[in-house]
């Protein structure tokens, strides 16, 4: 089938490094060898070496009586991950170990982040880049399905959860994915989601998905780019297979 959209080769993205184990809820950063502690490899590596919950570790600092500072950055991962836009001060408070400061700096971070480098004019033109686009979720231990909203020149609008879990046990319906395509205007959208099996070869449910919001685009008059499947390693790409005829 015409795969136009994208180039014939693709390069398969190296794998992702890993941050600290977050198998174990009793894990404090501070026994973890020093080289391996969040703040450290953040000065050797780079902020793009670290996991989502080890930038919030090291933006959180400490935690509380009962509560390390890993879980505390778990629990507040789980509640960015819920909610579509930035959450309130009153919000991030109903978590234990979250006062104002610290909901405070939070809020200020991720409204400054949002300002300042956004995800918004992001050309995409390559599974590889809706990979990047999405690639932090990668080390959920559940499902994330995403919708990627995309202006007419495929420029990224907006990138949102629609929902957490297993797909075929958590629902999926395309009046979910396109409603805030719809608010934004866009022209296409994308989706995602993350295996936390690490294989890429796609489920009898991802199958079913697609199908519905390939045909559900195309009564809206939206252009269905793609929908990869990702893992740490890499992805698997619903057009760059041929899947998706010339929609």
């Amino acid at each position: 089938m015409n795969n136009s959209l994208y180039p014939n080769s693709i390069v398969q993205p190296e794998t992702r490094r890993e941050g600290y184990c977050l198998d174990s809820p009793n894990l404090n950063p501070l026994s973890l060898p020093q080289g391996k502690r969040p703040r450290e490899r953040l000065n050797s590596d780079g902020p793009e070496a670290l996991t989502d919950h080890d930038l919030l570790a090291i933006l959180l600092n400490t935690g509380v009586q009962g509560k390390n500072v890993r879980i505390l950055a778990v629990e507040l991962l789980e509640l960015l991950d819920r909610d579509k836009g930035i959450p309130s001060i009153k919000e991030l408070c109903q978590l234990t170990g979250l006062g104002v400061t610290k909901a405070s700096a939070i809020v200020a971070m991720l409204e400054f982040g949002r300002r300042r480098w956004g995800v918004s004019g992001t050309h995409i033109k390559h599974p590889a880049d809706i990979f990047n686009a999405v690639r932090h979720l990668a080390d959920r231990r559940q499902e994330r399905f995403v919708c990627l909203s995309l202006n007419g020149a495929h420029e990224l609008m907006a990138i949102r959860t629609v929902s957490l879990g297993l797909v075929n046990k958590t629902l999926v319906h395309p009046r979910e994915v396109f409603a805030d395509p719809l608010s934004d205007r866009a022209s296409a959208i994308a989706v995602a989601h993350n295996h936390p099996s690490g294989q890429l070869k796609p489920s009898p449910e991802d199958e079913k998905i697609t199908l519905q919001l390939f045909e559900a685009a195309k009564i809206l008059g939206l252009r269905f780019l793609d929908h990869v499947i990702f893992t740490h390693t890499g992805y698997y790409s619903y057009r760059q297979a041929g899947c998706l005829g010339n929609n």
